[in-house]
């Protein structure tokens, strides 16, 4: 197995990305029983989602680590940031058994000299090394890939629903990713929360664009119900719709 493997999950808002980030470590995790399997979590969505949605806490995010040192360089225009923040990043990780989280928090206000998306950058060019997998939790639509902060990944998991605008979506993330040569060595198009009969549908639909649906994942009633009663994704039992074909795509990227 290879170290270092960097799988983003993108594609407009309310598509399901964050459900899909959670169960898919759930599922890569089960699928390496045995094995000696780390996983790094990021969330880079500002409304972070992702701890709930794994049943976690947090106390503190890179955000609130980047505002300290804003603070701090007022004070002393010296101050090293970068070297500074990776000596407080690792602080912030919070820790289970074979997975680690890091949320990045809310993206950066104007005039800031430390911009979210190089803290970003900074974490994939070297946490990422430390870890078998590390699975992003992408903020929604373009920005994280226009500003190059998903720019060398292994696997993009482009998460389209039944709207048009989730397939207009898609196809700018692929023409950014060509447009900024980014090294994004495959990307797969997901279609999320499709209602029993609409398979066929969506997937002649996203062809006329010219694009290929690579897997679907069912509507799954349970989301929702786990959702409104603050349940975490993560606890969908094996045999759920969604978990099902999160499965097959953990076993296609692995």
């Amino acid at each position: 197995m290879r170290k270092g493997k960097i799988i983003a999950v993108a594609g407009k808002g309310g598509t399901g990305k964050t459900a899909i980030s959670a169960r898919l470590i759930t599922e890569i995790l089960k699928l390496a029983a045995g094995q000696d399997v780390c996983i790094l979590a990021v969330d880079a969505d500002a409304d972070s989602n992702l701890p709930e949605a794994l049943g976690m806490s947090y106390n503190k995010t890179a955000g609130d680590i980047r505002e300290s040192l804003l603070e701090d360089k007022h004070r002393d225009v010296t101050l090293d940031v970068r070297s500074q923040f990776e000596g407080k990043i690792a602080a912030i990780i919070e820790e289970e058994e074979q997975y680690d989280l890091l949320v990045m928090g809310r993206p950066e206000g104007p005039g800031c000299y430390c911009p979210v998306n190089h803290i970003i950058r900074m974490i994939i060019d070297t946490l990422t090394k430390n870890y078998d997998y590390t699975i992003i939790d992408c903020e929604a639509g373009l920005e994280h890939l226009s500003r190059r902060t998903t720019r060398d990944v292994d696997v993009m998991l482009v998460v389209l629903d039944t709207t048009l605008k989730s397939i207009k979506t898609a196809l700018r993330l692929r023409r950014i990713a060509e447009e900024i040569d980014a090294d994004v060595k495959q990307m797969m198009n997901i279609a999320n929360k499709i209602p029993e009969g609409m398979e066929a549908m969506i997937i002649e639909e996203a062809k006329k664009y010219g694009l290929t649906i690579e897997e679907i994942i069912p509507f799954d009633p349970l989301i929702p119900e786990y959702d409104f009663k603050g349940v975490p994704i993560v606890d969908l039992p094996d045999d759920a719709p969604s978990v099902i074909g999160i499965r097959r795509i953990a076993r296609a990227i692995m």
